[in-house]
């Protein structure tokens, strides 16, 4: 089972707290997730559930190259760490 993580900003709106969840892609790792925190999904997706613009996926350490697939193989120890961009000063 892999493990999603989301960044501590995105915490202060919404609770994400880190899931272990089946799946084989991180497209599916994230449908999962959002299937056991549904108020997440609005954050990290659009309405055609593809990721926002400001969103990186990485699994692993190495980030999601096509962001609108996201069909790349997850293991059973894989690490998917969800992150917002930050902007301001």
């Amino acid at each position: 089972m892999a493990t999603v993580h989301f960044t501590k900003n995105l915490d202060r709106h919404v609770a994400c707290p880190p899931e272990r969840v089946d799946a084989a892609t991180a497209h599916e790792a994230l449908d999962a997730y959002f299937t056991l925190h549904p108020g997440v999904r609005g954050y990290i997706v659009d309405e055609q559930g593809v990721l926002r613009t400001h969103v990186n996926v990485f699994v692993d350490g190495t980030q999601v190259a096509d962001r609108s697939v996201m069909d790349g193989p997850v293991g059973d120890r894989s690490e998917i760490y969800v992150m917002q961009a930050l902007s301001g000063g």
